[in-house]
């Protein structure tokens, strides 16, 4: 699955006059309404009129040498979690549809609008971002890019945003990230999805899962196109993105319960991603972090999402409970099981999980794993409840880490072209989010070219 074009070779096409706004939003357009692709199912809400309007005031822009920044008029996907204004937020649920339109964007769609780019529609999620597999029963489950005829997953909850961009409906898919909601779709669409520390991107606006672990990033092409979209909607200004040196660097890969369950698609892209970053001067540690295997005893009373997403839907679920999507609505409601001291405690051991991770990892520039275990199953695998919340889990095992640790991470395609896509996930401790962009860029060139 090719992963081109590139948000920055579509702004230089644009500052050339190659192409147009216009006619990117008129093909993004046309391969939503292509009946044969997954359109209908990625997006809940296509804002046609609206993108074209916008497309044509940019291309004036532009020719009058005013155009916001160099990314004006490339159309962008927002999840249904984002407030957009004018448009109803509802969370890839039913139980929101009376609720009022939003009267304004959230800082993350407003500082994208703000530079120009076009939203092309709100995509489809798992309900209310409760799950790591991506499926929907109230609008449908768009498709994995693999192996359409199968049906595979599309991973979840941001699963309409990676589907977006894999198929060419958008260019860039803004998500979130509670427990892997932008980095397991990702994987499993060959595509890369970044997750930021969770204090650099505003989460306003966007309906909450768990306070706690809430984050916002992009699914996009390439670590480029990442490290673009991640400075607007951080704030920050625009920066060069220049790869790190593989020479030296020191990469922490844990020997733990985040290798346990691959298959063997996993397990062979994984050896072969670390052997070629040995090969090209990296030091790779092959480590025990026993504070990681510690993690599944913290979260066993339902861990933050639960009782934080139960705070919210309470009064919601009295009103229409019947209308959640059942395996959502159970999860929710796990977090009844959660005392006021679990809680307290639960945040206790994760601030001694935080540091004891920044003891034992800080000298070490990267933490390498897969993203999941597994290549992404057929949607059919999951019709019985068991089967579906082991799959569930497993998928968001290894992201997991990274939001209790509070860590950036970004997963990359590690597969074979043609081959099933498998995700690195390459891990940095808190604030490292520029060295891990940097360091991911470099990594992005070298699996590219062991590929090619």
């Amino acid at each position: 699955m090719p992963r081109t074009p590139t948000l920055d070779q579509l702004a230089d096409d644009l500052t050339q006059g190659r192409v147009t706004a216009r006619k990117l939003v008129a093909d993004c357009l046309a391969r939503i309404d292509d009946t044969s692709g997954e359109g209908a199912r990625a997006f809940l809400h296509i804002a046609r009129r609206q993108a074209v309007a916008a497309a044509d005031g940019i291309d004036v822009l532009r020719a009058a040498g005013a155009a916001p920044s160099r990314y004006a008029g490339i159309p962008v996907s927002i999840k249904d979690l984002f407030n957009v204004q004018g448009q109803v937020t509802k969370g890839g649920s039913k139980v929101l549809d009376d609720r009022p339109a939003a009267a304004s964007d959230a800082p993350a769609v407003a500082r994208l609008r703000q530079a120009g780019f076009i939203i092309i529609g709100r995509t489809n999620m798992t309900e209310f971002a409760f799950s790591g597999v991506g499926l929907n029963p109230h609008y449908g489950t768009p498709k994995c890019a693999f192996d359409r005829r199968t049906g595979r997953i599309p991973g979840g909850s941001s699963s309409g945003a990676a589907v977006s961009v894999a198929d060419g409906m958008a260019h860039m898919g803004l998500g979130t990230d509670t427990g892997g909601s932008c980095r397991i779709p990702a994987a499993y669409n060959g595509i890369v999805g970044f997750k930021p520390t969770a204090s650099r991107v505003p989460t306003a606006g966007a309906l909450p899962l768990s306070h706690s672990l809430d984050s916002v990033g992009p699914l996009a092409r390439s670590v480029a196109c990442c490290a673009a979209i991640d400075a607007i909607i951080s704030g920050e200004a625009p920066r060069a993105l220049v790869p790190a040196s593989l020479k030296g660097l020191r990469i922490a890969a844990p020997q733990t319960f985040v290798l346990s369950g691959m298959d063997d698609a996993v397990s062979g892209d994984l050896e072969r991603a670390l052997s070629a970053l040995s090969a090209a001067g990296a030091s790779v540690d092959r480590i025990a972090v026993p504070e990681f295997d510690d993690i599944p005893r913290i979260n066993a009373k339902a861990g933050f999402a639960a009782p934080e997403a139960l705070a919210w839907h309470l009064d919601l679920i009295t009103e229409r409970g019947p209308d959640y999507d059942p395996r959502v609505l159970v999860r929710i409601n796990r977090g009844r099981e959660q005392t006021a001291l679990d809680y307290l405690r639960l945040q206790a051991d994760r601030a001694a999980l935080i540091a004891a991770i920044e003891k034992r990892l800080g000298g070490y520039d990267v933490i390498a794993l897969p993203t999941v275990p597994t290549i992404a199953p057929p949607i059919a695998a999951l019709d019985k409840d068991e089967d579906f919340g082991r799959i569930n889990l497993l998928a968001l095992r290894n992201p997991t880490v990274v939001n209790m640790i509070d860590g950036c991470a970004i997963s990359l395609p590690m597969h074979k072209p043609g081959e099933a896509p498998t995700g690195l996930m390459l891990a940095g401790l808190r604030g490292r989010d520029h060295a891990l962009l940097s360091i991911a860029a470099a990594v992005e060139t070298l699996l590219d070219a062991r590929a090619g």
